[in-house]
């Protein structure tokens, strides 16, 4: 009894470590109000669940689809900041294999230190080459650098697990000035911001057919005012024009829900109004 207590332990502990693990719940839920997560709605057929690993530190979310080889959404809290935009982009060594390292690499490194195949990386993941020669679109960050405060939490956000193939012309146009101006505005007198940012799948594909090409994407937020108080926010624009559409929480919500066609989307815990 003691050794499969000690067996118990042991895996709970490594759980608790490791990158890619069974839930969000129990491992970085901080991302997250209340700890409750975006419920099953969303979740894809070959999910992987992220807690983004830096610099052996966990900084955010997200939720993975191994087949399409973009985001289904990346979680993190808010603490916008000035400061250099990191000149890297990172792959997740632990979709390639639990055995690799639990935190975000280069490619290089996984190449040239571990020995292991641009193949073999790619097979659960996009790769750089994925976004080379892209005519009208470009790497959009879900989690976007300019909502971190220092270097490493930016740089944790060029991972290419929190990347998809965006319109270039919404991806620097109006969308941008979302998650600028918008969310400068919006999140005045909030203590703490969570917020959840997604894609939709769509129907067309990048690098033959390796990474699919949102046909969404949106945001939402919640706020805390004060220990009684909260309020939130969101916003969805096509993959294809330049514009913005700002809803409330519920509006998001029933939009996914029609767009995905399954059960009732829910992004936040029921304490974050839908009004």
């Amino acid at each position: 009894m003691l050794l499969l207590l000690l067996q118990v332990l042991a895996s709970c502990l490594w759980l608790g470590y490791s990158e890619v693990v069974t839930s969000f719940e129990s491992s970085c839920p901080q991302f997250f109000f209340r700890g409750t997560t975006p419920n099953e709605a969303l979740e894809p057929e070959n999910p992987a669940w992220i807690c983004q690993r830096y610099n052996n530190q966990y900084y955010f979310a997200t939720l993975y689809d191994k087949s399409r080889r973009i985001p289904v959404y990346s979680a993190y809290i808010y603490e916008a900041g000035s400061g250099k935009r990191p000149n890297i982009w990172l792959v997740e060594p632990q979709l390639v294999s639990p055995t690799y390292p639990k935190t975000i690499e280069t490619e290089s490194t996984l190449l040239n230190d571990y020995d292991i195949s641009l193949e073999e990386i790619g097979k659960n993941q996009a790769v750089y080459q994925d976004y080379k020669n892209l005519t009208g679109l470009n790497r959009g960050h879900l989690n976007p650098n300019g909502h971190h405060s220092d270097i490493n939490s930016r740089t944790a956000t060029f991972t290419l697990t929190n990347i998809v193939p965006q319109n270039e012309k919404l991806n620097s146009g109006a969308w941008n000035n979302y998650e600028q101006q918008t969310m400068i505005k919006n999140t005045e007198g909030c203590t703490t911001t969570y917020v959840v940012v997604g894609a939709v799948p769509g129907n067309n594909y990048i690098s033959n057919g390796r990474v699919n090409k949102p046909s969404y994407i949106w945001a939402s937020a919640c706020c805390e005012v004060d220990n009684n108080h909260r309020k939130t926010w969101a916003a969805i624009a096509e993959n294809d024009k330049n514009e913005v559409e700002l809803l409330t929480l519920g509006e998001l919500e029933d939009v996914l829900t029609q767009l995905y066609g399954r059960d009732q989307v829910s992004l936040f815990d029921s304490g974050c109004p839908r009004e």
